[in-house]
């Protein structure tokens, strides 16, 4: 009786609250009032903790996903429900949602096992006061066997929490820093799987699932944590105004988990269940955040952490709350042995369009060239120390990617650092070609792809070469040939000398910091050019990847030697998948081209192989009848690329003519593939017989020129930046490395400033209060939690390059120091990191 007047009191006092509402809708659609905001199904990313309501506090996102699931703490293999609609009001965000989502059940990306459960319902964020009420109506009641399975769950970010105080009721506690026991167990949602398999698509084979560990990812919801507390009122952090919040529960009480007990990557849940028959106001919760109400965005001087080349420009970035009147000026001090002494007074601009949620300003010193160590301070804000010198980029800047990343990511091969192993020599029993299905991470495997294989039989020479994809250990061909290719053309444009590693193939041993009289760019474009040759010769085609066929063995982290036991012909061999995808042959092709003019005079034999199966692949690919007008347009020119790089490396008149033929293609794909065409066209100029080819090339790089200052103009950076749920950083990247051959080919037409400004974005100078280098032990501050191999250590690799700022929908940049968050610091091959490699050895070039 006293709980209930308890609850009944609360909740006319919400309601009471409602006419002194603070909390508004604003032109974005998400409810802002000062520094705090809430959203509702902005985000569709829950796999990645990012989804249902949301609550940014004081410049930090402290909840999300908060939703309807089947577990009290899921992780990305448990299944999601559907978005059906959402209405944006004023008066509140009601989200209608159903399970299951039958396009994803068994099958997809990373199908999920779905319970025989159907469910329709909404969720309502309903402002009230300085907080919010969220209510659930079900549309039919859970079924009998699912309760206490289904709840409202909240996540919090762990990485606020660590050592913070929670109270619940008349208990407390401190959030740990590990998950403690004990646990509880309970049987698996997945014990009652439903029938929702559409007609004609590859279901997953359920060993995939239950592979006879104890532990599989997909079921982790039978052994969870026991909650630390429970209760009906709940409030993480008193102690601190910025991201203290409080909720109320007016149904069942609330239950506080530890997500990373059943899932490394997890985080801490606030849960309600839902009661036996209940569906209208199943779930009603009070959330009150902390206002204070003098709480501005701290401006951000966003620099490159390593520095500049004198010649270089050089323009800061300062991100500011747009309520904040910005100062007219920056300071630019220089570090002496007296201290910081200010050398210059930098005027600031605004930057006059609209980006995110900030407003940005701009701080252009380039006019500075005189060696040193300098900061940039703006108001009480400042920018890491950074170094203006000619030799800025000659040490410890693209090395790394050299010395420490890719070595590390070997497969195959013993990896050793003096004292420091780390890995030991892995998956020599590869590999094992995979029956027919649905698996993980993307692959699945039709019957009449399989080449020279048969299913389930080993396939010979696949134990040699190759890099760990991130932290999956799987071998993709475009990842692999790829990063050959990105090496490749680096070693052609700027023959990079280094020589820190001793690589020996015969031996496996990779021993890093000893040299061994070879350059280390040409032995690791060697490595990769062995996995896929080599695949090639034993299947009669290019694979689609190697990967571990059953989910335990995918999610393993540490000692890569660990995930097999190297032994041929057991369980535990990894296994080889194979694919019709033309437009991944072409573009292989093309990788294996530009791979043989690096290789060619230094390891003969792998080169000839390069260039052999780059014709093969170029003769015999086609693109299928019936294709979908989508790809029409691209299919049109999609062996171009090809012919360009094989008249590149042979000089043949066939491949010559080819280009020719289809010059029209040419001129009309400038924008998709003039990075690739240039070098051919620039080759044309002067020659009378092509004067109307080269003028329509000229003609078509100008308008996309054009085209391209609207997309740098759009956003401060100087980049085209089209901020999405995944960090930005590859994309953009890879653009800059783009870009680089169109200005080495066209510098009359195109400038090299956008190359320069995506390095400055890898380090450091992009959006978000994080002013890391995405690129690992690189410059002054750098992300050293990085989603690698070794991500459960809390490590890092140096040289890798995060995926970076990340977009929290609509407008909120984010960058959190978490290992486990893929889409903020995953590494990456054929990409990444090399790219970043090109664009330090680009700009050298372009400085000087």
């Amino acid at each position: 009786m006293k709980r209930t007047a308890i609850l009944m009191t609360a909740f006319l006092l919400s309601a009471f609250l409602l006419n002194a509402q603070e909390f508004k809708l604003n032109e974005s659609g998400y409810f802002n009032y000062k520094g705090v905001d809430a959203m509702a199904f902005n985000d569709y990313y829950p796999e990645g903790h990012q989804g249902g309501i949301c609550l940014i506090m004081h410049g930090k996102r402290v909840v999300t996903n908060g939703d309807i699931r089947f577990e009290p703490t899921p992780g990305q293999w448990q299944p999601l429900p559907k978005l059906k609609g959402r209405e944006v009001t004023p008066e509140g965000i009601v989200t209608r949602l159903a399970w299951p989502d039958s396009s994803k059940h068994l099958t997809g990306f990373n199908g999920f096992v779905y319970p025989d459960a159907q469910l329709t319902y909404t969720v309502s964020l309903i402002p009230v006061g300085t907080g919010f009420d969220v209510v659930v109506d079900l549309d039919q009641p859970v079924p009998e066997q699912f309760i206490g399975k289904v709840g409202f769950n909240l996540e919090f970010f762990p990485g606020w929490l660590f050592g913070k105080p929670w109270l619940m009721d008349d208990k407390s506690g401190i959030f740990p820093q590990q998950p403690n026991g004990p646990t509880a167990m309970s049987d698996s949602y997945s014990k009652f799987p439903g029938d929702y398999s559409l007609p004609g698509r590859q279901t997953l084979d359920m060993n995939l699932i239950n592979s006879g560990y104890k532990y599989s990812p997909y079921t982790a919801d039978t052994e969870v944590s026991e909650p630390y507390c429970v209760g009906q009122k709940f409030t993480s952090c008193p102690d601190d105004p910025y991201t203290r919040l409080t909720i109320t529960s007016y149904t069942e009480p609330l239950k506080l988990y530890d997500g990373r007990m059943n899932h490394n990557n997890g985080w801490f849940v606030l849960r309600s269940e839902v009661a036996s028959c209940a569906t209208k106001g199943a779930v009603r919760w009070h959330i009150e955040p902390s206002v204070v109400d003098e709480w501005l965005y701290k401006p951000v001087v966003q620099t490159s952490q390593i520095g500049y080349a004198p010649a270089q420009p050089k323009v800061a970035v300062i991100e500011t709350d747009r309520r904040d009147l910005p100062l007219p000026t920056a300071y630019l001090f220089k570090m002496t042995p007296e201290g910081e002494k200010v050398v210059k007074e930098v005027t600031v601009t605004p930057w006059e369009g609209k980006f995110l949620r900030y407003a940005y300003l701009k701080a252009d010193f380039s006019d500075v060239k005189e060696e040193g160590i300098y900061r940039l301070r703006y108001g009480a804000s400042a920018s890491p120390v950074f170094r203006i010198a000619p030799d800025v980029f000659d040490r410890g800047v693209w090395q790394p990617v050299i010395e420490y990343f890719l070595p590390v990511q070997m497969c195959h091969m013993r990896v050793m650092e003096k004292y420091r192993v780390w890995h030991d020599c892995c998956h020599l029993d590869d590999a094992v070609m995979a029956l027919p299905g649905n698996y993980l991470d993307g692959y699945s495997q039709a019957e009449d792809t399989y080449g020279r294989a048969k299913a389930g039989e080993k396939v010979y020479g696949l134990n040699a070469g190759g890099w760990h994809d991130a932290g999956d250990f799987d071998l993709r061909v475009e990842s692999q040939s790829g990063e050959c290719a990105i090496l490749s053309r680096a070693w052609e444009c700027f023959h990079p000398q280094i020589d820190a590693t001793d690589i020996n193939q015969k031996t496996h041993q990779v021993e890093i910091h000893q040299q061994d009289g070879v350059n280390d760019i040409l032995q690791q474009i060697e490595h990769g050019a062995l996995t896929v040759v080599n695949g090639y010769l034993a299947l009669g085609r290019l694979y689609r990847g190697i990967i571990a066929h059953t989910a335990r063995q995918y999610v393993m982290l540490g000692d890569a030697s660990a995930m097999t036991d190297g032994e041929p012909g057991t369980a535990d061999d990894r296994w080889v998948f194979t694919e019709n995808n033309p437009m991944r042959e072409i573009s292989t092709a093309a990788d294996l081209a530009v791979t043989y003019r690096a290789l060619k005079g230094y390891n003969d034999t792998l080169a000839n192989h390069c260039l052999a199966i780059s014709k093969e692949l170029f003769e015999i690919t086609q693109m299928p009848a019936g294709m979908d007008p989508r790809w029409a347009k691209m299919a049109e020119g999609f062996k171009i690329p090809v012919a360009v790089e094989l008249w590149l490396s042979t000089g043949e008149q066939t491949y010559f003519d080819y280009v020719i033929e289809r010059w029209d293609a040419v001129v009309k794909g400038v924008e998709r593939s003039g990075w690739q065409t240039a070098r051919f066209a620039k080759s044309l100029e002067g020659n009378k017989k092509y004067a109307a080819q080269t003028k329509a090339y000229r003609e078509a790089l100008m308008a996309y020129r054009d085209v391209l200052d609207g997309q740098v103009g759009e956003t401060p950076y100087g980049v085209p930046y089209r901020p999405d749920i995944w960090g930005a950083g590859w994309t953009i990247q890879s653009f800059g490395y783009r870009h680089y051959f169109l200005v080495d080919a066209y510098p009359d037409i195109f400038t090299p400033e956008p190359v320069m400004n995506a390095m400055n974005f890898v380090l450091g100078c992009h959006p978000g209060s994080n002013q890391q280098s995405f690129a690992s032990g690189v410059g002054a501050a750098s992300a050293t939690v990085g989603y690698g191999l070794n991500r459960a250590d809390w490590s890092y690799i140096p040289g890798g390059v995060v995926s970076g700022t990340a977009l929290i929908r609509p407008d909120f940049p984010e960058l959190l120091v978490w290992p486990y968050l893929w889409q903020q610091v995953e590494y990456v091959l054929g990409g990444g990191s090399s790219h970043y490699m090109f664009l330090v050895l680009a700009t050298q070039k372009l400085t000087k």
